[in-house]
């Protein structure tokens, strides 16, 4: 079976810094895109970070850029979230979510939401002011 196992969250003052992991196992095919999704209360889900496995390129939403570091080790098959100078804003549920389809982009997949073949269960971060 696929599974998505996320870890690193936790209660953080503002301006701290924090890793989340998702070790990705049960896989006998490559990825399209692996990458991290957050929900805040009351809020939808939105696209956080993405690696897109054909070349390797990253995304992320406007409002964590320069504060966010996505990166993976394959070896371990492990996607990491660097998350420095965090805000109370930052505060949801993050998870780590996989697409295997290839008939979109990286982009539409994780800026839309549409398309994700597998979840992860979320891992909770709260910043607070």
């Amino acid at each position: 079976d696929v599974q998505l196992q996320a870890s690193g969250g936790g209660l953080v003052q503002a301006g701290g810094s924090l890793r989340l992991s998702c070790a990705a196992s049960g896989f006998t095919f490559d990825e399209h895109a692996i990458g991290w999704f957050r929900q805040a209360p009351g809020k939808e889900r939105e696209g956080v970070s993405y690696i897109c496995r054909s070349d390797d390129s990253t995304w992320y939403v406007d409002s964590v850029k320069g504060r966010f570091t996505i990166s993976s080790d394959n070896a371990k098959n492990t996607v990491y979230l660097q998350m420095n100078s965090l805000k109370p804003e930052d505060t949801a549920v993050y998870y780590c979510a996989v697409v295997v389809d290839t008939l979109y982009s990286c982009s539409y997949y994780f800026r839309s939401g549409y398309g994700i073949d597998y979840w992860g269960k979320g891992t909770q971060v709260t910043v607070s002011s």
